[in-house]
């Protein structure tokens, strides 16, 4: 093959929000099928919420430290920001990596913007879903139940570093307020307290007259305006 030749160059993006034993799989299979295999990380900037905890940097050293390990060195990894304009997406994974010319995903979208765009578009491989999930990972770590066996042994090590465990369980409120928390036989769930992260309030204030009659309007949470009530006119337009 000549060093211009990128025929066998392919890539895989995910956000790895933590890099997983399924994940492994999946680009130990790909690593296996390409010359050299790109790895993007999805929504790289992201990071400190409850679905996206790790950067990319923190990320990186999952995935890199991870292949390492398993002797993948056919490999690059490339964090790649989200950009909410499918149009143009495809150009824009471009020009963030190397050359490739083949694409792995199970994702109808991402299959269908990079065929348009003429790149080869194989299925990803499969693996178990439902243990091998970065939520299930997620909520596991909040509820303080058995992860570990999930990720590789170098995430786990990349977790201890930056004290992953502890950061995911302040961004989520604890482990009693869990948004996914398990709960066993007899164990009521909670109700929705002021201070449970799972009760999304829009913290309107009550509804109050102006001297004038009209109604006021109030900013809710996320910038979101509305009209509590809507004064119907009495026949005379108001200037």
């Amino acid at each position: 093959m000549s060093r211009n030749d990128y025929s066998a160059y392919s890539m895989v993006v995910g956000r790895f929000q933590p890099f997983h034993n399924g994940h492994m799989d999946v680009i130990r299979k790909c690593a296996s099928e390409s010359d050299h295999l790109i790895v993007g990380i999805g929504s790289a900037q992201y990071s400190h919420h409850p679905d996206n905890p790790f950067t990319a940097g923190e990320r990186y050293l999952m995935i890199e430290n991870s292949l390492d390990d398993a002797g993948i060195h056919n490999y690059s990894i490339v964090p790649m920001e989200d950009l909410n304009r499918y149009s143009v997406w495809v150009s824009h994974v471009v020009s963030m990596s190397p050359p490739f010319r083949r694409v792995y995903t199970n994702n109808p979208l991402t299959k269908r913007l990079f065929e348009e765009a003429g790149f080869e578009v194989r299925a990803s491989p499969l693996y178990n879903r439902d243990v091998y999930s970065g939520t299930e990972i997620r909520r596991r770590i909040v509820a303080e139940e058995e992860w570990r066996s999930l990720v590789p042994k170098a995430v786990s090590e990349v977790m201890d570093d930056i004290d992953g465990v502890g950061r995911l369980r302040d961004i989520s409120g604890g482990g009693d307020n869990a948004p996914l928390r398990s709960r066993g036989p007899g164990k009521p769930s909670r109700k929705h307290g002021k201070d449970s992260v799972n009760c999304r309030i829009l913290h309107r204030r009550s509804y109050r007259r102006r001297s004038d009659g009209h109604p006021r309007l109030f900013r809710g949470l996320y910038g979101r305006y509305s009209f509590l009530f809507k004064r119907s006119q009495d026949g005379s337009s108001r200037r």
